[in-house]
């Protein structure tokens, strides 16, 4: 996945070469997910490999590098795993949503308007 440039500077000077060893070495270009982003499409590992055909899509497969936790500067292996661009994208929809409803409430208050609390319950 492509880093968003406000990210750039959470991750290390020596990202590339970390996320070539995940997919080439320890990977060997085939997704490392075994379910953990929550398709259901695949039991045991996804079977795409880099720069193959996608199964389901057809679409050229490309291997990207995901953080299990969401934190650009956690660059454990064990934080790491190599996964097609179909198996990441699943696997961060979640925090994607998170992240994309905190960025319109941001630019919400910035633009001077009011928000809404829901209620803390009874008081």
């Amino acid at each position: 996945m492509p880093i968003r440039p406000e990210n750039r500077g959470r991750y290390p000077k020596n990202w590339p070469e970390i996320s070539l060893t995940i997919r080439t070495e320890r990977a060997a270009g085939r997704c490392e997910c075994h379910g953990e982003c929550g398709r259901d499409t695949h039991t045991g590992r996804c079977p795409n490999r880099n720069g193959g055909t996608a199964y389901g899509t057809g679409s050229r497969v490309v291997l990207t590098v995901a953080h299990l936790d969401h934190t650009p500067e956690n660059c454990h292996p064990d934080n790491l795993r190599a996964m097609c661009q179909g198996c990441h994208l699943h696997y961060d929809r979640d925090h994607h949503r998170q992240t994309a409803a905190a960025t319109r409430r941001a630019a919400v208050e910035a633009a001077g308007q009011l928000t809404f609390a829901t209620p803390a319950g009874p008081a």
